[in-house]
């Protein structure tokens, strides 16, 4: 596995595929870490270049759009524009660096303005492609993103609570309108109590296998 920022100039292969890594720093609810999105995204692009051995890892996004989370701590945004504005700067650069670019993306408030960066970047006649997990389980902080950092071996609080379980499609407009806070006290979207490693590892290589198969047929 490769990682970018540990080569030097010389060693870049210009015809290898750049992963970059895309994900948040906003909370996750009492127990998990600011971190959870970039986490998954930069474990799921190791994995990624594990087995694509022409795939070279960029260092992560750590920042994004995460507005709706604001009102909690510790919470860091970007918002969809400055993100839109930053992956078109950052791919462009990458030009002499490889010949595609995919853009990993583990947070779900980050999918317009990274569809919007993709498109114009296509427009413009680079290779780039987009590609998230697509988790089956609640929507944030709940049992499947616990489970996958218990599998990741990250820091999980012993304390997993269970927050809002009403579907996140009635939740919405609550939710777009007044942020997570305003739906969640304790900004957990689900029920993080039977969470488990295994559960986690299963998660994860399911979504690898997505990946995998998306590339290859790229």
């Amino acid at each position: 596995m490769t990682r970018l920022a540990e080569l030097t100039w010389p060693e870049v292969d210009a015809g290898c595929l750049l992963v970059i890594p895309l994900g948040s720093t906003e909370q996750h609810g009492p127990h998990l870490p600011l971190s959870t999105d970039t986490d998954i995204a930069v474990s799921l692009a190791e994995a990624l270049a594990a087995r694509q051995l022409d795939a070279v890892v960029a260092p992560p996004v750590s920042y994004g759009a995460s507005g709706e989370h604001a009102d909690f701590p510790g919470t860091l945004s970007i918002g969809q524009a400055v993100l839109e504005l930053l992956l078109v700067e950052l791919v462009r650069s990458a030009d002499l660096t490889c010949s595609r670019v995919l853009l990993l993306n583990g947070h779900g408030g980050n999918t317009q303005a990274v569809r919007r960066a993709a498109a114009l970047l296509v427009d413009e006649g680079r290779d780039v492609r987009v590609w998230s997990p697509t988790w089956r389980g609640d929507a944030h902080a709940g049992r499947t993103e616990t489970s996958v950092q218990l599998a990741l071996g990250a820091r999980v609080g012993p304390a997993r609570p269970c927050g809002v379980i009403t579907p996140l499609g009635e939740l919405l407009p609550e939710l777009e309108r007044c942020g997570v806070r305003a739906v969640s006290a304790t900004g957990v979207l689900g029920d993080a109590t039977g969470a488990s490693a295994a559960d986690g590892s299963a998660l994860l290589a399911a979504a690898l296998e997505d990946l995998v198969s998306f590339v290859e047929q790229w």
